[in-house]
């Protein structure tokens, strides 16, 4: 089942992203003369007015034909006429190429709105706190070699209550632990904590800290379902479409800051098997963590397809640069080559990590 629910997200992820290249191809007056779902071979396609609107064998990816974006000699020298993507201005072209990039970006922000509105997962504020119901205190991150680590605390628990000097208390808040563990004087507390759904105990001998306070090694935070308004849902959304964008950003130049100096770690991307995994995972905590999960995913696309990297929009983009600066049009055979291996080798790539994926299944 959630093979299926992958390949609607995958579609509907990839028809974002095309549309906003198709909608501001066609605001431009240039010609479109496909819109494809998946890559070719073809299975079927209807043609309507100047566009042929097709889905194609291949699933992974789609793509919009637009006249003149691979250009030859004829549309260099002009004689494509101004309805060719070349025969637009520099500032037209970018925007026709980033319009993708801009779709995924708003459409995680709408699905990220409509998570906060129907109950997706955040963190506790006194601007916020009207709004959410089952909160509870969550484990963020747990310190090597500390206390909570060797008492046996994990990333994502969640603490019911602890147990200190003979006396049970229900966590409140983060400041309970921090707390009774500041004040413990190096006495063991044991956490009644929940683990995906299962009740454990830990018990946990804090550390005395160069402050000469103690301490259990984590970070903390109060988290709830959100049920938020409309106009808070939708600023929500964009704070955190925008946090988002920024990590995966930054994480992705760190990958690739780490590439170059032979040390990159790939055992955690993902290809479409893995992400088909994760979205199975999404789908069984409910809606609202699936529209999450889509919406984290459209952003990763958003940020990859940024790269300048022949091919991708961000490797598109920085040629129309080149020729800005130039005023002069690149050699259109080695544009056109140079955008043919790029492709290939991201094929290559998937076919790569998709690969990795498999082992990990079977391994």
């Amino acid at each position: 089942m959630y093979i299926v629910i992958f390949l609607i997200i995958l579609a509907a992820l990839v028809l974002v992203h095309e549309f906003g290249h198709f909608y501001a191809a066609k605001k431009a007056g240039v010609r479109v003369d496909e819109f494809g779902l998946g890559f070719p071979p073809r299975i079927w396609g209807k043609q309507v007015g100047e566009t042929l609107y097709s889905i194609n064998a291949i699933p992974f990816g789609g793509f919009v034909k637009i006249f003149g974006e691979n250009p030859d000699a004829a549309a260099i020298a002009g004689a494509y006429g101004p309805r060719s993507f070349v025969g637009q201005p520099k500032w037209i072209q970018v925007i026709i190429l980033s319009a993708g990039v801009i779709m995924n970006i708003l459409f995680a922000w709408i699905l990220f709105s409509i998570a906060y509105m129907s109950g997706m997962a955040t963190n506790v504020s006194e601007y916020n706190n009207k709004y959410i119901h089952d909160s509870h205190v969550i484990v963020l991150d747990v310190l090597p070699n500390s206390a909570a680590e060797k008492g046996g605390l994990m990333d994502g628990d969640i603490l019911i209550s602890y147990r200190a000097g003979g006396a049970t208390t229900t966590v409140a808040s983060p400041a309970t632990i921090q707390g009774v563990t500041r004040n413990s004087g190096g006495k063991p507390i044991t956490f009644e904590v929940d683990r995906a759904g299962k009740k454990s105990f830990a018990t946990i001998v804090p550390q005395k800290a160069a402050s000469g306070n103690h301490s259990i090694g984590i970070s903390m935070d109060m988290v709830g379902k959100a049920n938020l308004p409309v106009h808070l849902a939708f600023w929500e959304g964009a704070k955190l479409t925008g946090r988002l964008f920024i990590n995966i950003f930054a994480g992705l130049y760190g990958l690739v800051h780490d590439a170059l100096l032979g040390r990159a770690d790939i055992s955690q991307l993902s290809g479409p098997v893995g992400i088909a995994r994760l979205v199975g995972d999404a789908s069984k905590l409910g809606v609202a963590y699936l529209m999450s999960f889509t919406a984290f995913i459209s952003l990763n696309l958003a940020v990859l397809n940024l790269i300048p990297f022949p091919a991708l929009d961000g490797g598109r983009i920085l040629f129309v640069a080149i020729e800005a600066i130039r005023r002069k049009a690149m050699n259109p055979k080695i544009t056109n080559a140079v955008n043919a291996i790029g492709f290939g080798l991201l094929i290559l790539f998937m076919l790569f990590i998709t690969y990795k994926d498999v082992m990990k299944i079977w391994g």
